[in-house]
């Protein structure tokens, strides 16, 4: 089956987000935000709605389901450095190329600092970084000069539509994070708390952990005038195959956040459990893995609002639209919807096939 079974203009995936609507300040507790449930289309043609909260969610799913999260943690990637001069720069570093301290970097402003220009902490400090090529796109290569840069003087980086300041860094991770290597957090696993989870767990519902280490490119909306002509950033991804064989066995597989819904479907396509995926999910999609997704809501012309129409068709035009008259708050410190996957689950492929058998 293609990927996409109709063209699809990126226009199609806009709508009017007001800033009031974007959350700027996380709720407490994290399990406080609501949940708007998907329950799909009722007699009158309508999208039938439950408002819950996601506290409420070891009551909406049941035994023998696995509910998948990603467990990457967020680095603290941004960097306010100083030229020599004393002008402010700023590093943000996106992953590391494999080469010594090197990282591919976004710098601001890119403009003046050639490679060769060297970055300080404060002027008069030793270097701590250092511009040494030139990337598409405005990135950087940037050298970094000095061990434990991060962790003393690095920040946790916010989307850029967060203008409030987070008095708590750690709002901004989720409560099962564990190996640092992204860079946006997987919003959806922040609204999950210890409490949830146990219940989950009670109610028997298995909690599995994936790791899908998260790129700027997944928050950038889509640029061109055509979906199908898109290119999709790369992330790295890891499944442990005892987890995996418990998602091959679950009553339903329950993704929190888009990233787990990326893993999971790109080890089915792959027979690779772990790897580097640029798998776009669109309309038409060949589903193998995920049956219930648990999300946030989406910035407007996003690869993310992509996957969301692969997942439940036009829809979420109609969520969308009754979400916001609702008061919901939305994108990575907004509330959250539960939804239900429209399409069936395909049968697997071969690769997928062969992989099962191993």
């Amino acid at each position: 089956m293609p990927e996409s079974s109709e063209p699809l203009p990126t226009s199609f995936f806009d709508y009017q987000l007001p800033e009031s609507a974007i959350g700027q300040i996380p709720v407490e507790p994290r399990d406080a935000a609501r949940l708007l449930v998907d329950r799909g289309r009722g007699p009158d043609g309508r999208c039938q709605i439950d408002h819950r909260t996601v506290a409420d969610l070891p009551d909406l799913l049941s035994p023998g389901d696995v509910l998948v999260v990603n467990d990457t943690r967020v680095l603290p990637a941004r960097l306010r450095l100083r030229k020599a001069t004393g002008g402010s720069v700023e590093v943000l570093l996106l992953e590391p190329t494999g080469h010594h301290r090197e990282w591919q970097a976004l710098v601001r402003p890119a403009k003046r600092l050639r490679e060769g220009t060297e970055l300080f902490v404060s002027v008069g400090s030793p270097p701590a970084a250092r511009i040494v090529g030139e990337l598409t796109d405005g990135r950087r290569l940037v050298e970094v000069l000095i061990d434990d840069l991060l962790d003393e003087w690095g920040e946790v980086p916010l989307p850029p539509y967060i203008t409030e300041p987070l008095t708590d860094p750690q709002r901004y991770q989720t409560v099962f994070a564990r190996e640092p290597g992204s860079v946006a957090a997987p919003t959806a696993g922040l609204h999950l708390t210890d409490r949830v989870l146990e219940q989950l767990v009670a109610r028997g519902i298995t909690v599995e952990r994936v790791e899908l280490r998260v790129g700027l490119g997944t928050f950038r909306p889509v640029s061109v005038d055509h979906i199908d002509d898109h290119i999709m950033h790369r992330e790295t991804y890891r499944i442990a195959p005892d987890v995996w064989d418990r998602v091959k066995g679950a009553r339903r597989v329950v993704a929190v956040g888009t990233t787990v819904v990326r893993t999971l479907e790109s080890a089915a396509r792959s027979g690779q459990l772990e790897g580097e995926t640029e798998l776009f999910i669109r309309r038409g999609f060949d589903w193998k893995v995920v049956d219930v997704l648990l999300t946030n809501f989406h910035v407007p012309r996003s690869s993310l609002l992509v996957l969301v129409d692969a997942f439940v068709g036009p829809d979420w035009k109609e969520l969308y639209a009754r979400a916001l008259a609702d008061g919901y708050r939305f994108l990575s410190f907004g509330d959250a919807m539960l939804l239900t996957r429209r399409a069936a689950r395909s049968e697997p492929s071969p690769t997928e096939a062969k992989h099962n058998r191993s």
